[in-house]
């Protein structure tokens, strides 16, 4: 069985390439009965008329990706879903709210991209990590993550551990961060995105690690799936490895998505 890849970008988002239909017509190579584009949301937590290029759909744009990926459903090679990915950030909850009612999607995947203005997965300011204390830094990251799944507008978690994505670990054991998200994630009912992105940096390891995966297993939390694929070849990448993780862990089903309602699949 290879899982649905709820996590596929377009050009829209400003840093990503090919064509929507080389994304499907690769994900039916390779097997998949079921795909999600999950491009970012406009960045509604900046100034008007401040922009960040490169990294996100402007507001004109979002109805253009909603209709783009809503015109595929008909005639595509698997079954496609209207998701949407959005940055977190405290503060500007009425702006997302907005944005989100707005549109009729099947899922909403949140994510934390930035701690208190510094894109930390951005390669362009990793020289920060170095004048950081990367446990505070970890410690700082959960807490946003926690904060965004209470908000309640989202289904699904993306990356969860996405801190780890160049590398930088804290020695302190991770246990207490990893036990509480948990706790979080089930009070809020989202699930955990198994993204395999992280295979592809400096982390070399899914997101999440098996470590933090065991204990949403233990705590109840479900699992989507999603590669995080940016071009093309890379729908569906490594969904085999996920699915082999998820299993150890002692999952026996994971989530699916229709208009914002969840079901499950059996393993």
């Amino acid at each position: 069985m290879i899982p649905p890849d709820y996590h596929l970008h377009t050009r829209l988002c400003g840093h990503a390439s090919g064509d929507v239909g080389d994304y499907l017509e690769n994900a039916a190579r390779k097997g998949l009965r079921e795909v999600g584009f999950a491009d970012h949301l406009p960045l509604y937590f900046l100034p008007p008329g401040e922009k960040m290029p490169g990294y996100a759909m402007g507001e004109e744009e979002l109805p253009l990706y909603v209709e783009l990926v809503n015109s595929l459903r008909d005639a595509a090679p698997v079954r496609v879903k209207l998701g949407i990915e959005a940055d977190y950030v405290p503060g500007f909850e009425k702006k997302l709210a907005a944005l989100l009612s707005a549109y009729s999607f099947d899922y909403v995947m949140g994510s934390v991209h930035f701690i208190d203005g510094w894109g930390f997965d951005n390669p362009a300011e990793i020289r920060e990590y170095g004048s950081r204390e990367i446990i505070r830094v970890y410690e700082r990251y959960f807490s946003l993550v926690q904060q965004a799944a209470l908000t309640g507008f989202f289904d699904i978690m993306a990356h969860p551990d996405l801190i780890k994505k160049f590398g930088f670990r804290p020695q302190a054991d991770l246990t207490p961060l990893y036990e509480e998200t948990a706790r979080v994630f089930k009070k809020a009912g989202v699930c955990a995105e198994v993204n395999t992105a992280g295979l592809r940096c400096a982390a070399k390891e899914i997101y999440p690690s098996p470590a933090l995966l065991e204990i949403f297993f233990k705590n109840g939390i479900p699992v989507t799936f999603g590669s995080d694929a940016h071009s093309p070849g890379l729908a569906g990448k490594d969904l085999e490895k996920a699915f082999s993780l998820v299993k150890n862990a002692g999952y026996r089903e994971f989530a699916v998505f229709e208009g914002r309602k969840r079901t499950f699949v059996k393993i």
